[in-house]
């Protein structure tokens, strides 16, 4: 049995009819997952757009043309903004190499096929090209720009919250406001993150960088630019043994790390997984050229190569094969996700850490709801 997610790669320099029509796809089921997880009690419109205005000032214009499109609602400018947003988890290899001719930045992406936007969006938002993964309707996991800068992160291991924005919006400013590894550090130092995650940053003069994030601010420079799910210091990690985080650093620490090489490394264990019914495989490889300013999003049996100056769109489906006693229509990536509401998401985040994942509709089973909760009676008792 398999399961399935349909990857877009969508070309659109200024936020338009596109961006609005996959906000209309998407925005029922993140809006039911933000308000599930206590997203309404979070902090209000102003205060995060004067968030939005304080740290990424010139990712305003965007901010606010986005929030139009996506009807100009309270909670979807909240959910837009990503300051202080709930928790969400994930897992991650990354490595960048260089030599005199090469640069080179490698992520896999690993977590279940129901969890991943499969957009690929090319952009010009700011006036400069990016395109990369995208991850809450216009943050980026990973992405390249015109000047050559790529970037990429993994989940840091914690669960804990700090005041900052979500990573996937600091990884689109830096991608649209930095030329080079340096210029982004400085983004990293200045902006906080509200979750611990790693980042592995590139640039075309074969600079390289791994640094960890802490919730609420605060930035470690490794010796690496290899990451994993996992952090040094006196904090333990969360569900290690399930990720096999420290597995796949010690083998990202002590391989050789060769521009042209990296790809391949990344195809094979301990870096690929392929445990997707429960919620970890990997869904896709991405390889950063920073040189040529493409990249290459690689599967098992498929490829898709893409420039900056000659971005073509396309619809691609891939398949993953996945534990046999899924049932057909999880199998099948059919999960309704309407019925986002209904699942104890709480549920979900505590077994997925503990190493004990499974199908997210398996969390409905024996749910006596059988219509969407009434949101407009929950608290507005804001958090963070």
């Amino acid at each position: 049995m398999t399961m399935t997610l349909r990857f877009d790669a969508v070309s659109e320099a200024n936020p338009g009819p596109k961006w609005e029509a996959r906000w209309q796809r998407s925005w029922p089921a993140y809006r039911s997952w933000f308000l599930a997880r206590g997203g309404h009690r979070g902090p209000d419109r102003k205060e995060c757009r004067e968030a939005m205005e304080r740290y990424m000032p010139e990712l305003l214009p965007v901010y606010d043309r986005l929030t139009l499109l996506a009807g100009n609602s309270d909670l979807a400018a909240r959910f837009l903004s990503t300051w202080c947003p709930p928790t969400y988890l994930g897992g991650c290899s990354l490595a960048a190499a260089a030599d005199g001719d090469h640069v080179r930045l490698v992520r896999n992406y690993d977590l279940s096929p129901d969890l991943n936007e499969g957009l690929l969006l090319r952009t010009a938002w700011t006036g400069r090209a990016v395109m990369g993964m995208v991850e809450f309707l216009w943050g980026l996991s990973d992405g390249i720009n015109d000047a050559g800068l790529s970037v990429a992160l993994a989940y840091g291991g914690r669960s804990e919250t700090g005041r900052g924005f979500g990573i996937t919006t600091i990884l689109r400013y830096v991608l649209e406001t930095c030329d080079t590894v340096p210029e982004a550090l400085q983004v990293f130092r200045r902006v906080p993150s509200h979750m611990a995650y790693n980042i592995v940053v590139a640039d075309r003069d074969g600079r390289t960088a791994s640094v960890e994030l802490s919730p609420g601010g605060g930035v470690s420079v490794m010796p690496h630019a290899i990451a994993t799910n996992h952090q040094s210091g006196p904090t333990v990690s969360e569900r290690p043994a399930f990720t096999r985080s420290f597995e796949r650093y010690s083998h990202l620490e002590t391989m050789e790390r060769k521009p042209l090489a990296l790809r391949d490394a990344f195809m094979r264990e301990p870096l690929k997984q392929d445990r997707y019914s429960e919620g970890f495989g990997t869904l896709f490889t991405a390889e950063y050229d920073c040189v040529e300013r493409c990249m290459e999003l690689t599967w098992p049996d498929d490829g898709w190569v893409k420039s900056l100056d000659g971005f073509t769109e396309g619809t691609k489906v891939v398949s993953y094969e996945s534990a046999p006693e899924q049932s057909a229509e999880y199998a099948q990536g059919d999960m309704d996700w309407s019925k986002a509401a209904f699942v104890d998401w709480f549920a979900v985040a505590r077994d997925f850490m503990n190493g004990q994942g499974r199908p997210i509709e398996s969390y409905l089973a024996g749910n006596a709801v059988t219509s969407p909760p009434d949101f407009s009676k929950i608290s507005t008792e804001r958090q963070c």
